[in-house]
């Protein structure tokens, strides 16, 4: 299953490299694009941060490189479900800024829906909740297994004690 997780990964993450290196080649192309977005969610990053950037241009770029370094990452296989997050993340926004296309609407939903999938994907390991859970039943029981111990030892004790000496 491994050589088939890490092509589907390169081939899922391929298209977000190559959109951003061409973005950041031409980030112009892409501005009049998301400027509806970024006209309504440059007060709110200003509000949160007056230093952070606002000009859509700028946005384009930094969406751009987080493209391309997550996607490098994805195709490698390291940092793949955190790399998933973030691609996954800026597709919601592309996704609300669709123009009626639905051909375009769809195709982004599914590449969410794979990038969702990577993202909780644990190759084959059990997940965290699985791993908790299981670790408490394993403390559990050596408590248990501690505390019977400790019982034991008090009543060798205790008998040691009752004999005359």
């Amino acid at each position: 299953m491994r050589p088939v997780r890490s092509a589907a990964r390169a081939m899922l993450a391929s298209i977000f490299v190559v959109d951003g290196i061409r973005t950041l080649a031409r980030p112009d192309s892409r501005v009049e694009a998301v400027r509806p977005l970024t006209d309504r969610v440059t007060p709110l990053i200003e509000r949160a941060d007056p230093r952070l950037p606002t000009d859509p241009r700028t946005l384009v770029r930094i969406k751009a490189v987080t493209d391309v370094v997550a996607g490098l990452a994805l195709a490698t296989g390291r940092f793949t479900r955190p790399a998933a997050g973030v691609l996954a993340a800026g597709l919601v926004p592309h996704a609300l800024t669709e123009k009626g296309d639905r051909d375009h609407l769809l195709r982004t939903l599914g590449l969410l829906g794979g990038l969702l999938l990577a993202a909780v994907d644990t190759q084959g390991r059990p997940g965290i909740q699985y791993r908790t859970s299981h670790a408490i039943d394993r403390s559990q029981r050596s408590v248990r297994r501690a505390v019977r111990t400790a019982r034991r030892e008090a009543r060798i004790v205790a008998a040691a004690r009752r004999l005359p000496g």
